[in-house]
């Protein structure tokens, strides 16, 4: 439990240090960009609208990918919706500057409209941002079973509907319903958005972050960068409410840092992405080494070193000779049925360790039997094969079982058959086979010795 706390102290203080440098970088990123951008003219909202529709879209077919890749992260969802729904309030948004890209929409422009949608669409990210949070904290309950998740994903899709179609109903595109937030002839946002509703979405997103973080313990870099767009939404609505209208520096510079840290948000999820793409990419590694390695030796299994032979024969030429040594070891039933098979396991890593320290990295050392080995040597003549085997039987028999940390009971001896292919005209079985008749030949001449196949 104390761990426990550290650990989340720790979170917590590396969350605050990140917001705290990141807000400051943004807010001072902005500033540079709009106050000292001559002659601000209603294109650069519009603009930084269309990016913002992008890369909110982007994050929306994130969070959409990664769900669909693994339906349990049920969370992500309200993520997706949140973001979609996000993309398709700022086409609301859009539609309040007609004509800005002639760059002369002047009065047309409808701020009252643009902060509306702007409105729904605090509420909604921040509603979800809860949903998500929530499935998070139940992720391993029954809510996975088809009828509930249907249920839950109709209710995120209903509820990200009815904030877009609120937004319409209140805006002058329906007479249905209506709300002033500022007036568009003065530019002046009205006391309804200063006094109550401004607030009121900046104590909406404070509740949003502290269940975020609370819930989350951000114990990843998914939930960090959801605490940190939740901060970020919270600087952006104190940038518009240090202004009493909307016509100044504020206006823009609250859409840029909404901005930026969008785009930081994409950044952080590609890294995320990579993340997993590398942690896939390793299982994929260790799944393959253990489909290729023997459990017990972490030598190659006899089918891969079947195959290696067979890929490398074609090129065997007298200039570029291919040797097999197969070995056994001596009398190894005996050590199993007086020590038993827990030590006759020792004896056969002790072993392996010896084959593997002797072969190059380009060859392959291999456990095809019980205790058998074998040994492909590439680019090996007889004679050096011969030596590499000499030099391996030696090791093994020489070996003090008082200095083997205990993987000998006794002294252990070896027999090893060595043949040498010159030419590409015998299979990987033959190969085998032959340097198989040498070994049992070094059997019969009293073990503990080295045959060269005739």
């Amino acid at each position: 439990m104390l761990n426990a706390t550290r650990r989340y102290s720790r979170h917590a203080f590396l969350f605050i240090t990140i917001c705290i440098t990141a807000v400051f970088i943004f807010f001072y990123l902005s500033m540079l960009t709009i106050r000292h951008t001559p002659g601000i003219s209603t294109v650069i909202f519009p603009t930084m609208t269309i990016f913002l529709l992008v890369f909110h879209a982007m994050v929306a077919g994130f969070m959409l990918m990664k769900y669909i890749c693994e339906r349990r992260r049920l969370y992500l969802m309200p993520i997706a919706c949140a973001f979609a729904g996000s993309a398709l309030l700022m086409l609301g948004t859009l539609s309040s500057y007609p004509q800005w890209y002639l760059c002369n929409a002047g009065r047309l422009i409808n701020y009252n409209d643009a902060i509306i949608f702007y409105f729904f669409r605090n509420i909604m990210m921040a509603t979800l941002f809860v949903a998500s949070v929530i499935l998070f904290k139940f992720r391993s309950r029954d809510m996975h079973a088809r009828h509930i998740h249907a249920w839950i994903l109709f209710a995120i899709i209903t509820f990200t509907a009815s904030m877009i179609a609120l937004s319409w109903f209140y805006s002058s595109k329906s007479s249905l319903l209506n709300v002033s937030f500022i007036d568009n002839l003065t530019y002046t946002f009205t006391p309804l958005w200063r006094n109550i509703i401004g607030w009121g979405l900046v104590a909406m997103w404070c509740v949003t972050l502290a269940i975020l973080v609370y819930i989350s313990r951000l114990r990843n870099i998914f939930w960090y960068s959801g605490g940190f767009f939740c901060v970020c939404f919270i600087v952006t609505l104190a940038v518009l409410l240090s202004s009493d209208h909307s016509a100044g520096y504020t206006w823009y510079q609250a859409r840029f840092i909404e901005t930026v840290t969008t785009l930081f948000l994409i950044f952080v999820l590609l890294c995320d992405v990579f993340n997993l793409y590398r942690k896939s990419h390793d299982k994929y590694l260790d799944s393959y080494q253990n489909s290729i390695r023997d459990p017990l030796t972490r030598l190659y299994n006899r089918s891969y070193f079947y195959d290696t032979l067979t890929q490398q024969l074609p090129g065997t030429t007298p200039a570029r000779q291919l040797s097999v040594i197969v070995s056994d070891l001596d009398r190894f039933k005996r050590i199993n049925d007086q020590y038993g098979h827990l030590q006759g396991d020792k004896v056969i890593q002790f072993v392996s360790g010896v084959l593997q320290n002797a072969v190059r990295d380009e060859d392959v050392a291999a456990r095809i039997g019980g205790e058998e080995f074998a040994l492909l040597l590439t680019n090996t003549s007889a004679d050096e094969a011969l030596n590499v085997a000499e030099r391996i039987r030696q090791t093994i028999c020489q070996q003090d079982p008082q200095n083997s940390g205990g993987q000998l009971p006794e002294p252990v001896t070896i027999s090893m058959g060595v043949f040498t292919a010159a030419e590409y005209d015998l299979s990987a079985e033959e190969c085998v086979q032959r340097a198989d008749q040498a070994m049992y030949a070094a059997k019969e001449a009293g073990r503990n010795r080295v045959v060269v196949w005739q």
